[in-house]
């Protein structure tokens, strides 16, 4: 494990796992996962405790996450609508994207939560297509326990061999992420051909 990470739990210890995981849920590129392993690596070393690892985990992938619905509600559309274009978000695009989030939305949000890049981002969206919130809090409370049991316990177990925990973390997000890319497009060329029929 990197010096500046030990370093950093030692000033800071729990508080690097929650705001960590926290701002990456609420839809900063920062890496909050790896904060989350190196957490549960520490645990094995005897510095932390896994179970409190997992609890702020919880918290602040929860939280984030709210927190990027709401920003998403607020400001997200409204955003999307001027300068998406900018993106390729089109009038279409956007219908095909809240025709998705009604059929979807509430199984993206919990799978969102394994996926990187998808993870940033997902709460962002879901709060922009307007997703009913409860229906939200629900799939991103039981994404958060299942994510923060599943990542944890695997820097638990692989705390000594920290090179092999950040290859296999970082190759298993890429890969879900292709998986969720591909189930997208067939999606949508599968709604295409429904309405061309």
């Amino acid at each position: 494990m990197p010096a500046w990470l030990v370093d950093l739990f030692s000033r800071y210890g729990y508080a690097v796992v929650f705001f960590g995981v926290l701002l990456e849920n609420a839809g900063l590129p920062v890496p909050g996962e790896t904060a989350l392993l190196a957490g549960a690596a520490l645990a094995r070393f005897g510095r932390l405790s896994v179970g409190w690892v997992i609890l702020t985990a919880i918290g602040g992938a929860t939280l984030g996450d709210n927190l990027g619905f709401f920003v998403g509600r607020h400001g997200g559309r409204k955003l999307a609508e001027r300068h998406g274009w900018k993106l390729g978000l089109n009038t279409r695009r956007l219908a095909q994207f809240d025709h998705y989030f009604e059929r979807h939305g509430a199984k993206t949000v919990f799978i969102a939560r394994f996926v990187t890049g998808l993870r940033v981002f997902g709460a962002l969206l879901a709060g922009a297509s307007e997703l009913p919130w409860r229906k939200f809090l629900f799939y991103n409370a039981t994404g958060a326990v299942a994510w923060s049991c599943a990542v944890a316990t695997v820097g638990y177990v692989l705390a000594y061999s920290w090179e092999t925990l950040e290859r296999w973390i970082g190759h298993s997000g890429f890969i879900a992420l292709a998986i969720v890319a591909a189930i997208v497009i067939v999606a949508a060329i599968r709604q295409r051909r429904e309405r061309n029929a």
